[in-house]
C-alpha cells in the first residue's frame, strides 16, 4: 500500500519496544517515521518532577519544526498528546485501556486525598481535551470501541489491535521452575484487574502439587501478595526483564493463566500463545477477542475459582490436548495480529478518514 506521509509517534516507555517494530513495518510502505519518548518532549502539571510543572514545551515545538509531521500518533493522553491537540496536525490516539473506568478506580483507591484529587481531575481534563480534539481514536479491541463510540458518538472510532512480531517469541532455556506449573504474567497497576488474583487461594489449596508463578509488580501488589504467599506452591518473581526474561518464563511454564478483572488487549495473552502455551483467561473486556475458547485455551467467568481449577486440571491432565491447543494458539495469533496486518489496518483507517496522505 503506497501512502506518502511523515508520521510522528509519541510513546510511553512501556510500549516503546512494540511501537518501534510497528513503525519499522510502516516504513516498508514508504512512510517516513519518527518515534520519541513522549515525556522527553512535553511535560507539565501533573508531573512527578515539580520543576517540569511550568514547562514551556519548547522541545515539542522544536520537534515539530524539525520533523514537520503530517500526523501525530500517541499511545496515551498525557502532555505530549495535549500539545499535539493544540496544533493543526491531525492527532490519532491508540486507546489501550478503558480510560474512564480506570479514572473511577483510581479515585476510589489511590487518589482519595485532596491533593491526589486535584491530580486525577487534571488527568481527566487533559484526556477529555485530547479525545475531543483528536481526528481519530483507535481503541485496542472491539469491546473498547463500543465503549468509546458510546462516549463520542460523532467521533471517528476504529478498532486497531496490538501488533506483535511472532519472530520475537521463540523458546529460550534459562529459567528453572518446579513442575507442573502455571505461569501468571500480569502487572498490578489497576485494582480491578489485580484483585481477581484473590480467587487464587482456593485453587492453591486444591492443587497443592501444582506450582503457581506470578511475574509482575505494581502499586497494588501488597494488597494481594500476602494472601498468596501463605501457600508453599505459590511463588512471586517480581517484574521480569522484557523481552528476554519473559521469553524464558513462557518457555518454561506448562500453562499460562490470565486472572484479570478488567483487560482490553493484553500482550501477554498473545505472547503466551505464540510460545505455544495453552491459556486460561478470564472472560472480561477484549480478552475473548485474543483467543479461541476451547481451541487455543479456555475462557472462565470472573470470580469463579471452581472453573479456574477445572480448566487448569484439564490442561495438566491431558498433555496431548495441551500441545494441540498450543499449536493452534500460535497460528491464531500469527494470522490475526502480525505486524503486516495491523500496519495495513492502521493505514486503511487513516485513508478511510482522509488523514495524512499527501
Amino acid at each position: 500500500m503506497s501512502y506518502k506521509m511523515k508520521l510522528l509517534v509519541g510513546a510511553s516507555s512501556s510500549k516503546f519496544f512494540h511501537l518501534n517494530e510497528f513503525i519499522k513495518n510502516l516504513e516498508k510502505n514508504g512512510i517516513e517515521t519518527k518515534l520519541v519518548l513522549d515525556s522527553d518532549f512535553a511535560d507539565g502539571f501533573p508531573s512527578r518532577k515539580m520543576k517540569n510543572w511550568f514547562s514551556s514545551n519548547k522541545k515539542f515545538k522544536d520537534l515539530l519544526s524539525n520533523f514537520k509531521p503530517d500526523v501525530i500518533f500517541v499511545d496515551r493522553t498525557k502532555h505530549f498528546a495535549l500539545e499535539a491537540s493544540k496544533t493543526d496536525i491531525p492527532l490519532v490516539i491508540h486507546l489501550r485501556g478503558d480510560h474512564w473506568a480506570e479514572l473511577i478506580m483510581a479515585r476510589e483507591t489511590l487518589y482519595k486525598s485532596a491533593g491526589k484529587k486535584v491530580v486525577i481531575n487534571k488527568w481527566d481534563q487533559i484526556g477529555e481535551e485530547c479525545f475531543k480534539k483528536s481526528k481519530l481514536i483507535l481503541p485496542i479491541c472491539e469491546h473498547l470501541s463500543k465503549i468509546t463510540k458510546n462516549r463520542y458518538s460523532g467521533k471517528p472510532v476504529e478498532t486497531m489491535y496490538q501488533a506483535i512480531n511472532p519472530d520475537n517469541w521463540f523458546h529460550k532455556k534459562g529459567m528453572k521452575l518446579k513442575h507442573p506449573c502455571v505461569g501468571i504474567l500480569q502487572s498490578a497497576t489497576i485494582w480491578e484487574k489485580t484483585k481477581e488474583l484473590m480467587i487464587l487461594p482456593e485453587v492453591l489449596e486444591k492443587m497443592s502439587n501444582v506450582h503457581f508463578y506470578w511475574a509482575g509488580d505494581g502499586v497494588y501488589r501488597d494488597k494481594v501478595l500476602p494472601l498468596l504467599e501463605k501457600y508453599e506452591n505459590f511463588h512471586w518473581l517480581g517484574s521480569l526483564e522484557y523481552p528476554d526474561k519473559v521469553r524464558e518464563f513462557l518457555t518454561e511454564i506448562d500453562v499460562y493463566a490470565l486472572i484479570s478483572g478488567i483487560d482490553m488487549s493484553p500482550l501477554t495473552l498473545q505472547e503466551a500463545q505464540l510460545m505455544e502455551k495453552p491459556v486460561v483467561a478470564t472472560n472480561v473486556g477484549g480478552i475473548p477477542e485474543l483467543m479461541k475458547d476451547g481451541e487455543t485455551g479456555f475462557l472462565i467467568e470472573k470470580d469463579n475459582p471452581k472453573e479456574l481449577f477445572e480448566k487448569i486440571s484439564i490442561l495438566l491432565d491431558n498433555l496431548e490436548k495441551t500441545k494441540e491447543m498450543g499449536k493452534k494458539g500460535k497460528e491464531f495469533v500469527k494470522d490475526n495480529f502480525n505486524l503486516d496486518k495491523i500496519s495495513n489496518d492502521f493505514l486503511n483507517h487513516l485513508k478511510k478518514h482522509n488523514i495524512g496522505d499527501n
